[in-house]
């Protein structure tokens, strides 16, 4: 289940929640309890490594990227 992040309209405290996609569930804000909330975007971040033998510092396993 994805976790989604939810901004409180009365606090500004932003929470998180592990929630269905789609789902209906109506959240409370963990600061001051109301039901006033949003789903904001989140941002993630993916973090990529490579363990290439040939002593390269290209990032593709061809070491013929055109983005290098």
């Amino acid at each position: 289940m994805p976790i989604y992040e939810y901004r409180c309209k009365k606090c500004g405290q932003v929470s998180e929640f592990l929630e269905e996609a789609g789902s209906q569930k109506k959240h409370v804000c963990q600061k001051c309890g109301s039901r006033a909330v949003e789903k904001v975007f989140s941002v993630f971040s993916a973090r990529v490594s490579s363990s290439s033998s040939s002593g390269s510092s290209s990032s593709c396993p061809t070491g013929t990227c055109p983005l290098s």
